[in-house]
């Protein structure tokens, strides 16, 4: 089966417009999950990583500008494409301070949609899956690192086998040395699929990390727990 171009959200309350919208996405080769109500989206939003959402602002229960600066104080980085029947100047503005990255007004040609859709999502790839800046192998304190092996060694000089997921972390994290990660970005691109694990199940990669390369496991030096944002890692 050919790998989707990217995973959509598409908020709209609007019947005939939501399938029109859903079938010609799925026929540019997008996954399309959808959503008729705001706090349909921001279950969504908890449980999924998208590549793009696609919200329309009047919805039930809660509106789209909500819903954006909820996304955003969360730390989301998400692109959202924002849909509205309000055309002035004002109302665009509003959208995009509140976390809209782009932002159509209706009716509009459904070409220019699907045209902003993948720009946005090619846009955000980019940022994503930057280049990798560190090479195959790391050393910190006494630790040492070979991604490309999944071997590493220990502070007390134990000789460990990273697990494929361990070593992806581990080189995500230092990747981003000093910057805290987001727990979606480490999601993403550690586990990569759309449904997530549990919070914990990250907490439990870090602590074993502390207990590989910490001297002193409860007092972290390396691998910090950013509680409601992240994970960091530091090298000093």
């Amino acid at each position: 089966m050919k790998e989707a171009k990217g995973e959509i959200l598409l908020v709209e309350d609007e019947e005939n417009l939501h399938e029109t919208l859903k079938l010609n996405l799925e026929m540019e080769g997008y996954e399309v999950t959808s959503a008729y109500a705001g706090n349909e989206a921001l279950k969504a939003v908890e449980k999924a990583h998208f590549d793009l959402m696609i919200l329309d602002i009047m919805l039930p229960e809660v509106d789209g500008i909500t819903i954006a600066q909820t996304v955003r104080i969360n730390n989301n980085e998400m692109p959202i494409l924002m849909l509205s029947a309000k055309n002035t100047g004002a109302d665009r503005v509003l959208g995009l301070k509140k976390g809209a990255d782009d932002y159509l007004t209706k009716p509009f040609n459904l070409e220019e949609l699907l045209l902003r859709v993948e720009k946005l999502i090619e846009k955000n790839k980019k940022i994503t899956e930057k280049e990798s800046n560190i090479g195959d192998t790391y050393t910190f304190g006494n630790n040492y690192i070979d991604f490309k092996s999944h071997d590493a060694i220990s502070f007390d000089g134990k000789k460990i086998k990273l697990s494929k997921k361990e070593a992806s972390l581990l080189k995500l994290l230092i990747e981003n040395k000093n910057e805290v990660v987001p727990r979606e970005k480490i999601l993403l691109v550690v586990w990569g699929y759309n449904v997530y694990p549990t919070t914990r199940t990250v907490d439990n990669f870090i602590l074993m990390f502390r207990k590989y390369f910490e001297e002193n496991s409860r007092h972290s030096k390396y691998f910090h727990s950013v509680r409601g944002i992240g994970y960091k890692f530091t090298d000093q």
